[in-house]
């Protein structure tokens, strides 16, 4: 049984997630998956669900991995309670099956541990942002790492902010400096609900995965006017910052492209 990594420094969640992105994913090294991971793993990407350390997760994460020869993980926050931990960052690297053109794009990923190993795992990333990299031959410029990831300390959970957020997620308005996905516009959707399917705070920092449901309104370039109206969900997941009862500031990525994609399968599909 793998050993519970901790120091007086460094929480084992912490250190847990530092085998993640070093051990495993930067050395694209699916066997350490067995150590830091229950047979059981599940990860939630949009509507899909894969539940199956070996059987589903790492033969989807060896493909990731042919497309991206060289893909690496760049960490930018990491927050956590000790018990749950949310991390943002990018991936980036040039894709095999586009003739070496590069591309980075943003993911956030709320994590759920038993102590020891990795169980669960809510995460989105900016297919789209990497999509239209990959096509236009421009990648995005990969935004500084945090300067001392692997040393973030546990902060106990605050359930004002934890109240705060849900909030604002519930109103769906924008606030202060909370960016999404790479900046670009849409999807706008219409008669929006929100069901908050994760939410835990570290202090002032709250994350969270979040399912938005109504019709589309605009806002992509890849759908057309005679896309307006269509139903549309879109999935999120985030890290917001509360000051003074108010979410100032943040970041959320949503699967975009998984929208793109069922609204243009509902539309053009024939009817009868």
């Amino acid at each position: 049984m793998a050993q519970k990594e901790e120091t007086a420094d460094t929480p084992g969640f912490v250190a847990l997630m530092r085998r993640y992105v070093v051990d495993y994913t930067n050395s694209h090294d699916t066997s350490v998956c067995a150590e830091i991971m229950e047979p059981g793993y599940t990860l939630h990407m949009g509507d899909d669900v894969l539940c199956g350390r070996d059987e589903l997760y790492v033969p989807a994460a060896v493909r990731q991995f042919r497309q991206f020869p060289g893909l690496c993980l760049t960490v930018h926050e990491i927050v956590t309670n000790g018990d749950r931990l949310a991390l943002r960052f990018s991936e980036h690297g040039a894709s095999r099956t586009h003739a070496g053109a590069v591309a980075s794009w943003a993911g956030i990923g709320v994590y759920r541990w038993n102590g020891e190993r990795l169980v669960e795992n809510y995460v989105e990333q900016d297919y789209l942002a990497r999509r239209r990299q990959l096509k236009s031959g421009r990648p995005t410029v990969v935004e500084p790492p945090a300067i001392a990831p692997w040393d973030t300390r546990a902060v106990p959970s605050d359930a004002d902010a934890e109240a705060t957020a849900a909030k604002w997620l519930h109103a769906c308005v924008s606030a202060g400096e909370v960016r999404e996905n790479d900046g670009s516009a849409g999807p706008r959707l219409d008669g929006v609900t929100v069901t908050v399917d994760d939410i835990f705070s570290a202090g002032s920092a709250v994350a969270f995965r979040a399912t938005l449901r109504g019709t589309y309104a605009g806002g992509l370039t890849e759908l057309s006017d005679r896309h307006a109206g269509a139903a549309a969900t879109l999935h999120a997941t985030g890290i917001v910052h509360v000051a003074e009862g108010e979410v100032r500031s943040g970041h959320v990525v949503t699967d975009r492209l998984a929208l793109v994609r069922a609204v243009t399968s509902a539309t053009e599909r024939p009817n009868g």
